[in-house]
């Protein structure tokens, strides 16, 4: 095994999952500040899986004896229309598991079985985020703006504050 290719893929895989923990925060603080509890804390939910993936790749680099790079891909996109955050969280998370797919079939040829299971444990997760993101694109498709409406009407004082109280 070359211990130093797969530290590189997982400190991109890294990269990608703090760019989505700042993006999903970002959406997350503003869906709340538009009134939409329930979205909100979908968003802060995934967000917090996600600083979970980082935390399980960094300590896969810290055993391969490599140094953990705490750099974001990316800037965060400032778009605050739910429909709209909805579709780019959906198109991150197809991303996701198409980079973490090849990244699991680099590491089987690098012969490292532990990555390359890290990496198709994380397609699961991020199948999953896409699963939760696509069905309530598919429900302002099939209700129209009366769903997102509809999502401003839980009046819990978690959804109020959007999970930080």
């Amino acid at each position: 095994m070359n211990a130093k290719k797969s530290i590189e893929l997982l400190n991109k895989a890294v990269a990608d999952e703090l760019q989505a923990v700042h993006q999903y925060m970002y959406w997350h603080f503003h869906l709340g500040d538009q009134g939409f509890g329930p979205l909100s804390l979908l968003f802060r939910q995934i967000a917090i899986q996600e600083m979970g993936h980082v935390e399980r790749l960094a300590e896969r680099i810290l055993f391969l004896k490599g140094d953990v790079e705490m750099v974001s891909a990316g800037p965060v996109e400032k778009i605050t229309d739910p429909q709209k955050i909805l579709d780019g969280a959906a198109k991150m998370e197809q991303a996701a598991i198409g980079i973490y797919n090849q990244f699991a079939l680099k590491c089987s040829e690098n012969a490292d079985a532990v990555s390359k299971q890290l990496f198709e444990s994380l397609v699961g997760d991020e199948e999953r985020h896409f699963d939760q993101f696509d069905k309530q694109l598919d429900n302002i498709k099939r209700f129209g703006p009366s769903y997102l409406a509809l999502q401003s009407f839980n009046k819990s004082p978690e959804a109020e504050t959007g999970g930080t109280k």
